[in-house]
């Protein structure tokens, strides 16, 4: 029951934290942060995949939630629909791409520092993954660039990649900041408990 707890606090948690960022610019602004997603259905994937209800469930209730924030975002606060288009359907791949880096990291890490570079190291592909997905989908299937080659396509979003890389990482490196410290922390208390 405490482990249920406790996941349904980080499953509330996450989408609270998706909510609150992705309403605004995906890449932020100086008064808005960058748009979580990508670094929530990752650590949806460590977290959550071991839950009670199948894990198929918790990642079809974040896809549910990303797209309910986009249809208010759009249709009640103003945001533009430029991003809107038979791609947006790839953000169903495009998230999985994380959720299952994440899963495949909550079961090979450990408690030491090499951890950190597997972390790194997978964390890296899984959102480069949904980067070409994301944006390759949009290419091919948004029809906002039929006069446009690929090669020119590949150099005019080249300068996203690193802010969408870099945003994704960012919210990941403070997630293992702070799970780092939660379990020292807990693991402090227990010993401190059994003295």
């Amino acid at each position: 029951m405490k482990l249920l707890t406790r996941q349904t606090g980080i499953f509330a948690a996450l989408v609270l934290f998706m909510i609150a960022t992705r309403f605004y610019s995906h890449f932020g602004s100086a008064v808005s942060l960058p748009d979580a997603s990508l670094a929530v259905f990752f650590l949806a994937g460590f977290y959550l995949a071991r839950l009670a209800v199948p894990a198929a469930m918790v990642l079809i209730s974040l896809l549910l939630v990303a797209g309910g924030v986009d249809y208010y975002a759009i249709a009640f606060r103003g945001v533009s629909d430029w991003c809107f288009s038979p791609a947006y359907w790839f953000l169903i791949p495009t998230y999985a791409c994380m959720w299952y880096g994440g899963r495949w990291y909550a079961a090979r890490q450990k408690a030491n520092w090499a951890s950190v570079g597997l972390l790194a190291a997978v964390a890296w592909v899984s959102t480069t993954a949904a980067f070409l997905i994301s944006n390759g989908s949009f290419y091919l299937l948004s029809g906002r660039f039929s006069d446009m080659s690929l090669a020119q396509y590949a150099g005019s979003v080249v300068k996203y990649y690193p802010l969408y890389l870099g945003a994704s990482l960012m919210y990941l490196a403070l997630a293992a900041a702070l799970h780092a410290l939660l379990t020292n922390v807990h693991k402090t208390s227990a010993d401190a408990a059994r003295s």
